[in-house]
């Protein structure tokens, strides 16, 4: 969830760990912080609560100097955001500063027995306890490092840890343990870098052709990082040799692309997402999908008895799109699920069950324990993701990349629609291979997946409705969002996206439950946007429509190009070009998007930084 930044080098710290903590502020934002070992060998921190501007002293007379540091950003979960609970932490002496993402689960039993032992806590953090756990072991004559490992072996929980000490050693140490967020490290000529996701590498690596050498930790996992290099072991010290990997820098730079914000951005990038992640999975010439590298081979997909989709919020839409398309275009029975109740349950899973995960990040540490679950029942394990290198594409037998681009603002759009392209690819390839997929009907498919990109473009020429829509609707207080049949998880994505980023209240339901309790609180000022798009659920939602006209409600309707009958019905219609069933929800997501998008700027919120949520949920 937070971000972590450290360097060891030539170099002044302190520049480099703070551009770092810029580029990984997606990832926490209550309260930020940076520790740089001086050139006495003295630990001197500066914290800030807020982003990460707050940090940056380029016009004051304290900036620290030394090239030894690390900093964090932090989306809280022990204790609220304050100067004592924002990382790094230090020991009782100042020895030892650490900085950490994830949950120590036993926090108050170690807490306890170091308080018995005569340590001094000054924050309301469960970090605190790692500096302490680590001087406990200094004391006791164990090196550094040693030290970090030990700590390590006491920690119940997922876990990325990042620590140095005072002197002039130079050393780095880091962990992970569990599913919490990654732990990348680069290294060259004399300067080591270590980041909780790969943006920290770019003030080292901008102007480079390829990065390389850049090694992740998997769990039970440490890292040593100085000036020298950077070694690997387990945590009873035993070497490892680490498979390191080569990452092109524009994979990893950010930049808003002339736009005031990255979702502006990112939903205006969403046909070049599309048409990426069909890049060499669609033939457009024989009309046909395609999986390069898939392992399940043609008996296997044919003796698969049922598929199971898991994600987290946008992704749990996505898969809930995916199990309609894969029950029509597959023909086997499909379910979708939160991750974060499938692994707490007993699933029946076998080797005949497709277990697909969707994650844009594949960090979320839900979803990659929910893979784990689905691992050790013997289950065939695939992952939807846009993020090379992550634990989720590393417990997968197979991975369709999104390949929409890095995303950065926290309310997913362009890997939502990216994530939908792919599902219907995987859905279709299946269908394919079990003989239930027609070649007309593939080839029909593969005709309307290629005027996607171009349809998607049409609905972003022009988004003026929206700003006065959103001149219209910024003041609500509460949306109800509608939509029956393959749209239903969409309107549940339409009213996420509104009340992330505006802080409406806002509920998506299916159009057919309406009448089983929502409907209680239509009025003048409940606002409902419905989904009416010309499909088999057509005439349904319009009848749902008219219920809540018939209570003076006031209706947004998206509708089919051309469908002035229904748009004459409602209060305002939002267009989406004709499509066939199964891509239609790559279109009605674009509106939902663009009305959450300009309403949230209009009411003055931070769009690509929500208060209390971060891209990448590494904690439960």
């Amino acid at each position: 969830m937070c971000g972590i930044v450290a360097y060891v080098g030539h170099q002044e710290a302190w520049p480099i760990i703070l551009e770092g903590l810029r580029r990984l502020e997606y990832r926490g934002y209550d309260s930020a912080g940076i520790a740089v070992v001086d050139f006495s060998g003295e630990i001197q921190i500066r914290k800030t609560v807020g982003k990460v501007g707050g940090l940056d002293l380029a016009d004051r007379e304290d900036s620290l100097q030394g090239s030894v540091g690390l900093g964090h950003t932090r989306w809280a979960t022990h204790g609220r955001p304050s100067d004592a609970n924002a990382h790094p932490h230090t020991d009782c002496h100042q020895r030892i500063v650490v900085v950490h993402n994830g949950i120590v689960e036993n926090f108050m039993e170690l807490k306890t027995g170091l308080e018995e032992n005569g340590h001094e806590f000054s924050s309301e953090t469960d970090t605190e306890v790692i500096t302490h756990l680590m001087e406990e072991g200094m004391d006791q004559g164990l090196s550094f490092e040693d030290a970090f490992s030990r700590m390590g072996k006491l920690l119940k929980g997922s876990q990325a840890i990042t620590a140095t000490h005072e002197g002039n050693e130079g050393k780095i140490c880091a962990m992970r343990l569990g599913h919490a967020g990654g732990i990348v490290i680069a290294h060259r000529e004399g300067q080591g870098i270590v980041g909780s996701d790969l943006p920290a590498l770019l003030p080292l690596f901008r102007h480079d052709s390829l990065v390389s050498g850049v090694g992740f930790l998997e769990s039970g996992q440490m890292a040593v990082v100085t000036r020298e290099g950077a070694s690997y072991r387990d945590l009873d010290g035993h070497p490892i040799e680490k498979d390191t990997r080569s990452i092109s820098p524009e994979d990893i730079i950010i930049d808003r692309g002339g736009y005031r914000h990255f979702m502006l951005k990112e939903i205006m990038e969403q046909p070049q997402a599309v048409a990426s992640a069909m890049r060499e999975r669609v033939d457009f010439q024989n009309g046909r999908v395609q999986l390069p590298g898939m392992p399940l081979s043609i008996d296997e997909i044919r003796s698969l008895r049922r598929v199971v989709l898991i994600g987290c919020g946008t992704s749990l839409h996505a898969a809930q799109v995916g199990r309609h398309l894969i029950e029509r275009l597959s023909g086997l029975p499909a379910e979708a699920e939160s991750a974060s109740e499938f692994r707490y349950r007993d699933p029946y899973i076998d080797d005949q069950t497709l277990v697909v995960s969707i994650g844009q990040s594949g960090e979320t540490a839900d979803t990659v324990a929910a893979m784990h679950l689905a691992q050790e029942k013997g289950g065939r394990l695939v992952t939807i993701c846009n993020a090379e290198n992550s634990q989720a594409t590393r417990l997968a037998e197979y991975t369709l990349f999104m390949r929409a681009g890095i995303e950065i603002g926290v309310a997913s759009t362009k890997t939502f629609l990216a994530s939908l392209t792919t599902l219907n690819i995987l859905a279709a390839y299946i269908g394919q291979t079990r003989g239930v997929l027609s070649s007309e009907a593939a080839k029909e498919l593969v005709e309307y997946l290629a005027r996607c990109p171009g349809l998607i473009g049409e609905m972003l020429a022009d988004t003026e409705i929206y700003r006065r829509l959103a001149r219209e609707f910024y003041t609500c207080s509460n949306f109800l969002f509608l939509g029956r049949g393959i749209n239903a998880p969409i309107a549940m994505e339409g009213a996420l996206k509104l009340k992330e980023i505006s802080y409406i209240h806002a509920e998506g339901f299916p159009a057919g439950e309406m009448k089983h309790g929502p409907i209680a609180l239509i009025d003048r000022t409940m606002t409902t946007l419905a989904l009416a798009p010309k499909d088999r659920m057509y005439d349904k939602v319009v009848n749902n429509i008219k219920e809540v006209k018939a209570r003076d409600g006031v209706v947004l309707a998206v509708v089919t190009n051309g469908d002035t009958e229904l748009a004459s019905q409602v209060d305002h219609a939002l267009y989406i070009p004709e499509a066939p069933e199964n891509l239609i929800p790559l279109l009605t997501a674009v509106p939902l998007q663009l009305l959450a998008y300009h309403i949230a700027e209009m009411r003055g919120c931070d769009v690509d930084q929500p208060r209390n949520l971060a891209k990448s949920v590494t904690v439960e």
